[in-house]
């Protein structure tokens, strides 16, 4: 699991990978409606000891819901339960300590090489940081996360 998984799952995105779609449980069986297979009329009279055709019942398979995850929201309570003053909305070692995750430069590097930063900003940490910043908020925001829109400039 790369760092993104790890700041996906921090955020209550749940598991970072696509989860195939389920079947809707099937409902009880007094909940289900009969549906009749009506058969052809023959020429001829089916016999008399031939059973009525059995009900048919439907499989439903309902959708996967996708959940939406309110970033900002997420963020700030859990900037108000820490005791350091982090600035999240523009730093990116803010928002990953705020996270609880590793902030370091080789972490960092690490996360910048999981989100194919271009080469030209990753020998410059500042220019690094600022793209990885903006890269990871738009990168929630497209899997989900209710990220703003001055959060995403």
């Amino acid at each position: 699991m790369g760092l993104f998984d790890s700041i996906m799952n921090t955020l209550g995105f749940g598991s970072a990978k696509a989860a195939e779609p389920k079947p809707a449980p099937a409902p009880a069986p007094e909940a289900l409606e009969p549906i009749f297979v009506e058969t052809p009329k023959a020429a001829t009279p089916a016999p008399a000891a031939a059973p009525p055709p059995a009900p048919v019942a439907a499989t439903v398979v309902a959708p996967t819901p996708v959940a939406v995850v309110d970033v900002v929201a997420e963020l700030e309570a859990r900037a108000k339960k820490n005791p350091q003053k982090l600035n999240w909305r523009t730093s990116i070692v803010d928002l990953l300590k705020l996270l609880e995750l590793d902030s370091s430069l080789g972490a960092r590097k690490e996360l910048a090489k999981e989100l194919h930063c271009p080469d030209d900003l990753m020998g410059d940490s500042a220019k690094m940081n600022m793209w990885l910043h903006k890269t990871v908020l738009k990168r929630l925001a497209d899997n989900g996360g209710n990220v703003p829109a001055d959060l995403l400039d």
